[in-house]
């Protein structure tokens, strides 16, 4: 038995992809806004961190 037979036999299994693209539309929406709205100083000393000595001595 093929496996779109066992999804055919769940009632309401069309709503399942629609909740799943709200949710990956939602979540890289929202990270598109905290990237945005980012404190680029702060970002710029998240990128230096494997550079920066001070912290591995």
């Amino acid at each position: 038995m093929k496996f779109i037979n066992y999804l055919e036999s769940i009632s309401g299994v069309a709503i399942f992809p629609l909740i799943s693209l709200a949710i990956f539309f939602t979540f890289f929406t929202l990270l598109i806004i905290y990237v945005m709205k980012a404190d680029k100083g702060h970002i710029s000393d998240l990128k230096n961190i494997p550079l920066n000595n001070e912290s591995n001595q």
